[in-house]
């Protein structure tokens, strides 16, 4: 996903944009792209609205500039889309097509809409579409891998425009006419080449200029590498480039222009620098920053840096327009970068180069979570004892790493399970991102990421045989799932996870994977069966002496009774809450349980008993020192006193209810955190129907 996109001389940048350059040729091209947004369709001559938005197919190879016409074609009709672009990259740099799934989420990121972590490819197709329904959008599909990726996210309105870039036909999505592309016009390829190379060397030589735009059959990104190669030798002409690629055979790289003039950069650079160079073919998503070259080369971070920025005056990458120093590895480079790795790299040598990549992410990761433990002595001696190059100066600045370097650090952890041979690492990588993205984002907000990454965790665990792992992966996807009302699919997960833990031995997976079945029985309103797994949970945790947990799950039997009307076995198992809190001293949650005893007495129809209840349930919130509860429960009193006649004392306790709440909502305001002065019901510590929050 990316919202930038391309070298505007024809030069492919995959996904990324170079601004400020004026775009090259093309003309013809662009006008015919533009009637085509014009023509009428064969809906429109049916006379039929059409039902969905026009598609643009921009077909040619990588390194065609395919993706520079498509940018420069939005630049030019983006005025008519007041709602703005969209953009998307449907291939990662080694050609495998990004599941639409993805897409879709990260362009409903784009529109700041949410989509729920776990939801299915056809509903965050869809929710896209809808969103896309009533806005007059431009949707950039870049490095479409077939029709069915494009084919899910088109809008269903004719009031939206997708360009979509491919290297073939879309064959299956009607009325779609495909504008092929070739090399640049002679007079554009020149100009392009002289951006680099300086005007003086075309000038003076322009018949050697045009032979070398033949030899490289007007391709942008073959133009950009010789301009390149030239710029790097400021004593070499241009007919020098041009007789070395007539001499050239292609033998070893496949014969195209573009791999005969990036053969002639590779055998150029210094050995280090070409290393360097083929190892970027193992960069996560083809982004490269200088701690991922250096970990892969073994080589310092300032001198990966320096190599970074000459591999960009040379054409080899791309630099992306971020606060940090960040480059793109061009698409049409990529298995050119294979094929150099596989013919000069040992296996064994890639395998340690991955490792070391993904060592460093490791330990960057526990940087970027560790600034956040301000008040952990251990979290800053650990900080302390890194590496300088690794540590962040601020939070602040550890959050706007992981920010920008997120997908490349979520493709990271994707390449690390998918190679199979690095688990160990693999799964470190899972757990310090996981913790990284919590500790800056929060749960819910990183819920959509965290949900891949446990499915990651899940893969690991299941290929290694490991149960406890398995249980854990199984317990957070199932909790994700119950987040977004999923709970059929949450049920059969907690179940999966309970036979991980039972297998593992493990009392705390077990134990908390049989009261999650019970709360996926509470939420489908099973009250019997969830009644029954709460006992079981309930069981363990009095086994093992778990007074709190035991509490808690007192209060879970009780809401679930309380649901299904029985009052009486609600009302006793609330009394065996209180009881509990009671020992353990916890004054807060023992007020509360109380109310909630309260609240139950008064469903059986016993008012009388349920204010003395509350009564006492407000003096143990005094000492709880919990004025909203005591509010809440004053009100309540005042409820049942209305019931009993009595209002005048009822009054009295709205008064004092009122009273509480305003000395609160004046604190809260001196303390520059101002909160809502409504009160709010008395929240129940025990009543939980998803999984508790502690586990």
């Amino acid at each position: 996903m990316t919202d930038q996109a391309v070298d505007t001389g024809g030069v492919e940048l995959s996904g990324h944009t170079s601004q400020g350059i004026e775009f090259l040729g093309r003309t013809r091209e662009l006008k015919e792209l533009l009637a085509d947004i014009e023509r009428a369709g064969l809906d429109t001559l049916a006379g039929r609205k059409a039902p969905r938005a026009r598609v643009l197919l921009i077909a040619g190879r990588p390194g065609s500039g395919r993706t520079a016409l498509a940018e420069e074609l939005v630049r030019q009709v983006a005025h008519r889309y007041p709602d703005g672009v969209l953009r998307a990259r449907l291939s990662d740099p080694d050609g495998t097509p990004v599941p639409v799934a993805r897409a879709a989420r990260d362009l409903l990121a784009e529109l700041d809409l949410p989509a729920p972590a776990g939801a299915a490819e056809d509903d965050l197709a869809a929710a896209l579409r809808e969103a896309l329904a009533d806005r007059r959008t431009v949707l950039l599909l870049d490095d479409a891998a077939d029709a069915e990726q494009v084919d899910a996210l088109i809008p269903d309105t004719p009031e939206c425009l997708v360009v979509a870039v491919s290297q073939g036909p879309l064959t299956g999505i009607p009325d779609v006419r495909p504008c092929t592309l070739g090399g640049l016009d002679t007079k554009s390829a020149v100009e392009l080449l002289s951006r680099h190379t300086g005007s003086v060397r075309i000038t003076v030589d322009p018949r050697s200029a045009e032979h070398l735009v033949e030899e490289c059959q007007a391709q942008p990104a073959a133009l950009v590498l010789a301009g390149g190669w030239l710029a790097a030798r400021p004593m070499a002409a241009v007919a020098d480039l041009a007789k070395h690629l007539r001499a050239e055979d292609g033998e070893e790289i496949a014969g195209t222009p573009l791999s005969r003039v990036f053969r002639l950069v590779y055998v150029s650079l210094p050995v280090p620098a070409a290393r360097i160079l083929r190892l970027l073919a193992l960069a996560p998503a083809g982004y490269v920053d200088p701690h991922t070259a250096s970990a892969l080369a073994g080589c310092s971070v300032s001198t990966a840096r320096a190599i970074l920025d000459d591999f960009v005056v040379r054409g080899l990458l791309h630099p992306v327009r971020s606060p940090l120093p960040q480059y793109d590895v061009p698409g049409a480079l990529h298995p050119l970068l294979r094929a150099l790795t596989e013919a000069h790299d040992k296996p064994a040598e890639l395998q340690l180069a991955r490792a070391r990549m993904l060592e460093r992410t490791v330990r960057l990761l526990q940087s970027c979570r560790a600034i956040t433990e301000t008040d952990s002595p251990h979290a800053r001696a650990k900080l302390l004892g890194m590496p300088r190059s690794l540590r962040f100066p601020s939070p602040r600045a550890a959050a706007d790493w992981l920010r920008i370097r997120r997908p490349a650090l979520l493709a990271a952890a994707r390449l690390a399970v998918a190679d199979g041979e690095l688990d160990t690492l693999a799964r470190r990588l899972l757990s310090q991102l996981v913790r990284a993205l919590v500790a800056h984002f929060g749960t819910q907000a990183a819920a959509a990421d965290l949900y891949g990454i446990h499915q990651l965790v899940l893969d690991v665990a299941e290929r290694q045989n490991l149960p406890r792992e398995r249980a854990a992966a199984l317990l957070n996807l199932a909790d994700l799932d119950a987040q977004t009302g999923r709970t059929a699919e949450a049920l059969v997960r907690y179940r999966a996870a309970l036979d991980a833990g039972r297998e593992a031995n493990d009392p705390y997976a077990t134990g908390r994977a049989m009261e999650s079945v019970g709360g996926a029985h509470e939420e489908l309103g099973d009250f019997d069966r969830a009644t029954d797994w709460y006992g079981r949970a309930l069981v363990q945790r009095l086994a093992r002496d778990e007074r709190a947990d035991a509490a808690r799950l007192y209060g879970r039997i009780a809401a679930a009774h309380t649901y299904a009307g029985r009052y009486g076995e609600a009302a006793r198992n609330w009394r065996a809450a209180v009881a509990g809190y009671r020992k353990l001293g916890d004054l807060a949650a023992h007020a509360r349980a109380l109310s909630e005893l309260a609240r139950v007495q008064e469903y059986a129809g016993r008012p009388e008993e349920s204010l003395r209840t509350c009564q006492e349930a407000v003096e143990w919130a005094r000492r709880a020192e919990d004025v909203r509860l005591q509010a809440a429960l004053h009100l309540r009193i005042a409820d049942t006193l209305d019931r009993l006649g009595d209002s005048p004392a009822a009054g009295l306790h709205r008064s004092a209810a009122e009273r509480m709440l305003g000395e609160e909502l004046q604190e809260s305001e001196q303390e520059g955190d101002p909160e809502d002065p409504q009160p709010e019901p008395a929240a129940n510590a025990c009543e939980i129907r998803s999984t508790s929050g502690e586990d």
